[in-house]
């Protein structure tokens, strides 16, 4: 059993695995000269000789313990029928919620856009090495539903918009939760051992509607990946405080904590459970000692937990692939 895998379902602490979110990504100068040659975003996730290619860079560079696929949670509602659209500046944006494709997809025709997703895990599985895991991923509902209503911040959701459209909301998450749950299945059997389940936007989420709209729809697919004995780590982005929460609630095998989260806090409030990650991805762009330091603090506040290195966001564009090098070699020379 891999390092990650031990960590995440036998609670092992003997050692730290470690990856990076956005690991393959615009830090890495292999990956800017591909992406320049492949402008269409979501073109280049469907193409899974590329996906397979940009999966496998970081893994080239770094002694790291897992691979996560090439790939974007927005596939989900483009593959049910929506214009999603990668602007280099504002981030990507569904172009209209067009509910009657929304609702009108069939499941062939999602696995059918899905397919190369599933061929890149094929691809990257059939040459990783056996002692490394592949995480696949998804986003959860509600953070879907904040990109097809195009909803980023605090003021949008005060307007109601929300509210406004409750019911064709809750009639999204079933829809959502359903086809969620068949990208799932067909990640791991192309090959996935985890699947990583991203709700990058539950801190917009007022403290009432928390169980509606995250720790339900989070439960559901924890629960879904446990009946087919695929292990979760859940990224409830923003929680705060309900961190706590959300573990008793929705129960994963491992949950990442964001940068705001005080890693003390974390170890003394979570139970019978995986942590990840953690360290603020902007000390990365800092001075070299500061990163190394903080890397020290991380490693020594979880000496006595399972604990899986990673950063409490996605790696930034401007990060130095040196030090994300020291890094993984530190975390190496742990033996507990």
């Amino acid at each position: 059993m891999s390092k990650l895998l031990n960590c995440l379902i036998k609670k092992d602490i003997s050692c730290v695995p470690v990856w990076f979110m956005r690991q393959a990504g615009r830090y890495l100068p292999e990956f800017r000269k591909l992406r320049s040659q492949n402008p269409d975003f979501l073109k280049l996730c469907f193409n899974s000789n590329l996906a397979t290619e940009i999966t496998l860079q970081p893994m080239k560079r770094f002694d790291l313990d897992a691979a996560i696929i090439f790939s974007d949670i927005l596939v989900i509602p483009y593959a049910l029928g929506q214009s999603i659209e990668f602007k280099e500046k504002g981030g990507p944006r569904n172009s209209n919620l067009n509910i009657e494709k929304f609702f009108n997809i069939k499941e062939k025709d999602f696995l059918s856009t899905l397919k190369p997703v599933y061929e890149a895990i094929k691809k990257t599985k059939s040459v990783l090495k056996k002692d490394k895991s592949l995480i696949a991923f998804i986003g959860a509902p509600w953070t879907l539903i904040i990109y097809l209503y195009n909803l980023k911040n605090k003021n949008n959701l005060n307007n109601k918009i929300i509210i406004k459209n409750k019911n064709e909301v809750k009639l999204i998450l079933k829809k959502l939760d359903d086809f969620l749950k068949l990208h799932i299945i067909n990640q791991y059997k192309a090959g996935a051992e985890v699947i990583q389940i991203f709700d990058s936007w539950a801190g917009l989420i007022e403290e009432n509607d928390l169980k509606e709209y995250c720790y339900n729809p989070n439960k559901s697919l924890v629960e879904f990946c446990r009946n087919n004995n695929i292990p979760s780590i859940c990224f409830p982005r923003g929680l705060k405080d309900n961190y706590k929460k959300f573990i008793e609630e929705v129960k994963p095998d491992g949950i990442n904590i964001d940068y705001e989260i005080d890693p003390v806090w974390a170890k003394n409030n979570f139970n019978n459970i995986c942590i990840q990650g953690g360290m603020d991805p902007g000390l990365l762009l800092k001075d070299e000692k500061i990163a190394l330091e903080e890397t020290e603090k991380y490693l020594e506040i979880f000496k006595n937990n399972p604990y899986i290195f990673n950063l409490g966001h996605g790696i930034l564009p401007e990060t130095n692939p040196e030090i994300i090098k020291k890094i993984v070699d530190r975390t190496k020379l742990i033996k507990r």
